[in-house]
């Protein structure tokens, strides 16, 4: 942890009913002053998507080796490599390599968009390897929410997405440009 780092503490509530996953996770996040609230609130999503008893974050921004947030099996290989924004495409490929499972979180709308178009090819012979997209009004939503100490419940059912907090409530619009497994378009 960066000793400038600005630390959060989220108590996150999933229900992905669409997984079986049922889960309460006090989280401790050390946000890199560089980062941006939507960026760090991207990370928690992400979280959430993928919410295991292992999955952790990674040690920050400006770590080659290592993804945002990451699941090891007990021997300590990563298991599940998770980025989140546009990471490059030899990352995303080296990612494929090393992990059984490599998901990319994207954000940022148009520019987004562009990314994909441009990795959507070499990307796509990574049967290892899903996209998944949050359009810029939910990742604005989350980044409104960003406070020092934070309590938050993501409920994933047939598909969509809800985060709630407080009294505020709205849907997370995503969408799963490639999902794992996809053949080669």
């Amino acid at each position: 942890m960066a000793s400038n780092a600005t630390i959060f503490r989220i108590e996150l509530n999933v229900a992905d009913v669409d997984r079986g996953v049922y889960a309460d996770h006090a989280l401790t996040i050390a946000r890199h002053p560089s980062e941006t609230d939507e960026r760090m609130m991207v990370r928690v999503l992400a979280f959430a998507l993928h919410a295991s008893e292992r999955l952790e974050f990674g040690r920050g921004i400006g770590t080659a080796d290592e993804p945002d947030l990451g699941e090891r099996d007990l021997t300590g290989r990563i298991e599940r490599w998770i980025d989140v924004g546009l990471p490059d495409e030899r990352r995303v490929r080296k990612a494929c390599g090393q992990a059984a499972h490599v998901s990319v979180v994207a954000y940022g709308g148009r520019t987004a968009e562009r990314w994909w178009e441009k990795a959507r090819d070499e990307l796509a012979r990574h049967a290892n390897l899903e996209v998944i997209a949050i359009a810029p009004a939910a990742t604005q939503a989350l980044a409104a929410l960003a406070a020092p100490r934070l309590s938050l419940q993501v409920l994933v059912q047939e598909g969509d997405v809800w985060a709630t907090c407080g009294d505020e409530r709205f849907a997370v619009a995503l969408e799963r440009w490639r999902r794992e497994g996809d053949a080669k378009t």
